[in-house]
């Protein structure tokens, strides 16, 4: 973990979930931290926990979607910190529903915070990070994002984009002198609360839909995804895949092409 000692990090969606697990851990491993989310109450919770396992953040109530106060959330960690090092888009939010059956304002607020978040975070800090003789810039996309289920089009469109634009954003850097790396994240089923929060489309029962995502899908804890996407940035690797469930989606698309396609309608079918 010495990768992040005395770096200033900056972390979206702290709040609760992997962000929170995320920021605590570089806590612990001595990075300077930068901690925001929508919601005041449980980013300050995590700045306590942060503060706890060995340094204290600046804890700021931000709105990944409000693009000015995105900006003026980096221009805060910078005059705050004086610099900044590496950058953690992680805030997201959850929908679920067929494409009929959702609504267009569904479609935006996924893509808002999932994608939209993503590109105002890094338009934002970016110019510090290029200023640093080390920088980072980790984007969450998902498992979702390699590879598209039925009843999740809103996410699963925008970590696509998620990833498309990681990818360009890498090779931009690249191209500027690889000063600043670039990871991208893709996390199987982790057990945080982005389930219980989710908005469902008319006909979709809520309820089942988080006893199936808690009870059978989400088999990574938090903590052990943060440890390994902390790992995965360390290492400098440009893809970081989280939980065994994210391995074989990368496999199978990757091996099985669009054939894959055949795979889920056996799966869902038994």
């Amino acid at each position: 973990m010495g990768y992040f000692a005395n770096r200033v990090v900056a972390v979206t969606g702290a709040g609760s979930g992997i962000g929170r697990e995320l920021a605590v851990a570089l806590a612990g491993a001595g990075a300077w931290l930068a901690v925001s989310d929508k919601s005041a109450e449980a980013v300050a919770e995590t700045g306590a926990l942060c503060a706890a396992a060995g340094r204290e953040p600046m804890v700021s109530t931000v709105d990944v979607t409000d693009r000015p106060a995105v900006l003026a959330h980096a221009e805060q960690a910078v005059a705050h910190f004086g610099r900044v090092e590496a950058l953690f888009n992680n805030a997201g939010i959850l929908h679920v529903g067929s494409v009929a059956e959702s609504p267009f304002g569904d479609f935006e607020r996924v893509m808002d915070v999932d994608f939209w978040g993503v590109v105002n975070g890094t338009k934002a800090f970016l110019p510090h990070l290029l200023t640093a003789e080390r920088a980072h810039v980790v984007n969450m996309s998902s498992a979702l994002g390699l590879m598209a289920v039925a009843g999740h089009a809103p996410y699963s469109a925008a970590k696509f984009a998620v990833r498309g634009f990681t990818d360009s954003l890498r090779q931009d850097m690249r191209a500027a002198g690889g000063t600043v790396r670039v990871t991208g994240v893709y996390p199987g089923g982790v057990l945080t609360g982005i389930a219980r929060s989710a908005s469902v489309a008319p006909g979709v029962d809520a309820a089942q839909m988080v006893r199936r995502f808690e009870g059978r899908v989400a088999r990574t804890s938090p903590a052990a995804a943060a440890r390994t996407i902390l790992r995965g940035v360390a290492r400098g690797e440009a893809k970081v895949l989280v939980g065994l469930d994210a391995i074989v989606v990368d496999l199978v698309t990757r091996i099985a092409g669009s054939y894959h396609e055949r795979v889920l309608d056996m799966v869902f079918r038994s």
